[in-house]
């Protein structure tokens, strides 16, 4: 190990965390507006960082490998919609040949599913995270901004199933009174299928999706809600960090998943860092201001790792532990750097 990397190596942030998840946004345009984090009364339908403000193909393999040098293992592909990006499959296919990148994913909308899922496996994309909301076409097609089909979404978590993704995790995230009543529906379709459903609490990020606690279902009630239909039972995490609660049916019919960033904080043991499509470093999803890593990345990915060791070892978020209690701030709008 070089001297460069032995000094950015492994760095902890002032609460002993390490860093071991990377969220990289590929583009912060979006075809839907989903009303809790783009809104369409807030957002354009244009909305979107030109092309020539967002990284490379280049420049993000190059701030990959730089946090590789500091612990990453785990990279997620986020938006926007991801599979809004040109050429997608081609960045796919270089980040996946990076030494250290153990676990290589992506969330989606699903809308353009179906025609690329192929090409993502084929590239070496080895997960992916399907964001939906409601099995009923009238409250998808609202929740979604009139802008998406409940039919194309199914089509296309289908297609990558077919292409050889055998575990989708299906993310729902819960609104009061507006898409609560699909939680056993959604259920209902995937039990049996392999596939993951997880419930999100509605959070407050960012400041345009008018964020209101009452709206927020908390996880316990949704879980004694599904157990009176199926009963449940609960599973260890995965791994260190995971921010699902999970649960298995008893009956066999597979797992469903639990995620209350509100209602029981994970702030304690978050490794997970976030980059906008613009070269952005955000240190919590909660965050209200970037550090921008792109004069790092003159320096090659010794110099990212440098500059990520720096900023992530002055790191001491956890807003959602002191929701209510922190500072008043203006946090990162989520469509900029993804979930």
């Amino acid at each position: 190990m070089s001297a460069v990397q032995a000094s950015a190596a492994l760095p902890r942030d002032r609460l002993g965390r390490p860093l071991r998840d990377l969220r990289l946004s590929v583009i912060d345009a979006c075809n839907f507006r989903c009303g809790y984090c783009m809104p369409a009364d807030r957002v354009p339908d244009d909305h979107g960082t030109s092309a020539a403000s967002r990284m490379s193909f280049d420049q993000i393999e190059t701030l990959v490998r730089g946090f590789v040098q500091v612990g990453v293992r785990k990279l997620r592909l986020t938006g926007g919609e991801p599979l809004l990006r040109r050429n997608l499959p081609e960045l796919i296919a270089r980040l996946a040949r990076i030494p250290g990148i153990e676990d290589l994913a992506l969330t989606t909308n699903g809308a353009l599913l179906a025609a690329q899922a192929r090409a993502l496996r084929e590239a070496g994309l080895r997960r992916l995270t399907v964001s939906l909301d409601a099995l009923d076409p009238g409250v998808f097609r609202a929740m979604s901004g009139n802008r998406g089909e409940v039919a194309t979404v199914l089509e296309g978590i289908a297609a990558a199933a077919a292409a050889g993704f055998g575990r989708l995790k299906i993310n729902c995230v819960v609104l009061r009174g507006t898409n609560d009543h699909q939680v056993l529906p959604l259920l209902e379709h995937f039990r049996g299928t392999g596939h993951v459903v997880r419930f999100i609490e509605y959070m407050d990020v960012g400041t345009c999706n008018g964020w209101d606690p009452a709206q927020v279902v908390r996880a316990d009630e949704l879980r004694d809600r599904i157990a009176a239909r199926w009963p449940l039972r609960p599973l260890a995490a995965g791994y260190t960090g995971e921010v699902a609660q999970r649960y298995a049916f008893a009956d066999g019919g597979g797992e469903v998943g639990f995620i209350n960033s509100v209602s029981a904080p994970f702030c304690g043991d978050c490794h997970r860092a976030r980059v906008s499509a613009d070269g952005q470093l955000y240190t919590c999803l909660f965050a209200g201001s970037g550090h921008d890593l792109r004069p790092a990345l003159a320096g090659g990915e010794h110099g990212v790792a440098e500059a990520v060791a720096r900023l992530w070892s002055a790191r001491d978020d956890r807003y959602s532990e002191i929701r209510g209690q922190a500072p008043a701030r203006r946090p990162i709008e989520m469509y900029l750097i993804g979930g």
